[in-house]
């Protein structure tokens, strides 16, 4: 049976934390989704609180599974639900380290474009898949619309998880970096707002 992060119990206070500040980003970002994209994210954030739902056992300890081996896990499932079961669990993963973890991508050779562009695949492939039966109809609805708003998305988690920080000199680099590659109007807004006006060069383009 095919599952979403809301069929998970949480600690209601921490979902209700993350259900307002959601909401309040989102408007703040003039992003516009379904209530059931909404509840689905809310319920993303709360479940990822838990480190041992994001992250999986070895015997180094917790690890983040690679985005790679999440795909290659999605092509060689042995069953169509295990198949779903891996393309959700790739876009998951993908919106919530890019919406939470964007700074962290400036000391790494993956960045957060790459994100981006496995996660909202990832969404967009699941709602095809779903698509094809009656049953899945209504999820195949709530995945299509986190494929295609899955820079604003990232955006707005973007401002939950960064509601008290205070930009450095290298963050506003870092902006303009993400803003170059995505096209985020977030990022293009926070610059405007630190006094910088981004400017696209003649050689660059946008790569999602």
């Amino acid at each position: 049976m095919h599952t979403t992060p809301g069929s998970v119990v949480a600690v209601s206070s921490l979902k209700e934390f993350f259900r307002d500040a959601f909401h309040a980003a989102a408007l703040n970002q003039r992003l516009r989704i379904d209530e059931s994209v909404e509840a689905y994210v809310v319920s993303l954030l709360t479940l990822f609180s838990r480190v041992e739902a994001l992250y999986e056992r070895t015997p180094e300890g917790p690890r983040l599974r690679p985005l790679a081996l999440m795909l290659a896990d999605a092509v060689d499932a042995p069953t169509p639900v295990a198949r779903q079961q891996a393309l959700q669990r790739l876009g998951d993963v993908s919106l919530f380290i890019a919406g939470f973890f964007m700074r962290s991508f400036a000391r790494k050779l993956v960045d957060v474009d790459y994100h981006i562009a496995m996660g909202g695949n990832a969404y967009g492939c699941l709602a095809d898949t779903l698509r094809q039966s009656s049953r899945g109809r209504a999820a195949a609805q709530v995945y299509a619309q986190l494929a295609r708003g899955f820079q604003g998305l990232v955006d707005v988690l973007n401002e939950v998880s960064e509601m008290s920080y205070r930009h450095s000199d290298a963050d506003v680099l870092r902006l303009y970096e993400v803003w170059l590659k995505t096209g985020s109007r977030r990022a293009h807004a926070l610059l405007g707002k630190l006094g910088v006006q981004p400017v696209r060069s003649a050689g660059a383009r946008r790569e999602h």
